[in-house]
C-alpha cells in the first residue's frame, strides 16, 4: 500500500511540474527567401522570422509569437520542433522540420503550410 502510494505522488508531482522551453538550434533574424546568395542577404523588404531562445517570432504569418517547447535532433543538421502560441482566442501546438543547409540557410518544413526558404539576415 505505501509502494502504490509513493509512485502516485511521484506521478503526481511529475505531472505538476513546469515545462522548460528548449531554445532553437539557430539564432537570429531570417529572412524568407529562394535565393542562394552566399552570406547574409539585406531583408528589409522580406518576411522575416526571428529566433531568440526559445522565442520565435514571425513577421507575417497568422500567428505572431511562438514559444518552443521541445527539440528532437533528427540527423546532423535536421531537427523536429515543437511551439505553442496563444492568440487570445486560440492556444494551440505546431510541429515542423527545420533544416540548415548551410551556416546561412535554413528551411522550415511546416506541416501542414509547405516549405520556406530562409536566409540570415544582414
Amino acid at each position: 500500500m505505501m509502494k502504490t502510494a509513493t509512485v502516485a505522488l511521484l506521478a503526481l508531482c511529475a505531472l505538476a511540474a513546469p515545462a522548460f522551453a528548449a531554445n532553437y538550434p539557430v539564432s537570429g533574424k531570417w529572412g524568407a527567401s529562394d535565393r542562394d546568395d552566399k552570406g547574409p542577404i539585406d531583408c528589409s523588404d522580406l518576411r522575416i522570422i526571428d529566433f531568440q531562445g526559445n522565442q520565435r517570432t514571425d513577421s507575417k504569418g497568422g500567428v505572431r509569437a511562438f514559444r518552443n517547447l521541445s527539440v528532437t535532433a533528427d540527423g546532423s543538421a535536421s531537427f523536429r520542433i515543437v511551439d505553442q502560441f496563444a492568440t487570445g482566442q486560440i492556444n494551440g501546438r505546431t510541429t515542423f522540420t527545420l533544416r540548415q543547409t548551410d551556416s546561412d540557410r535554413i528551411e522550415l518544413h511546416l506541416q501542414p503550410g509547405g516549405t520556406i526558404r530562409l536566409n540570415r539576415c544582414q
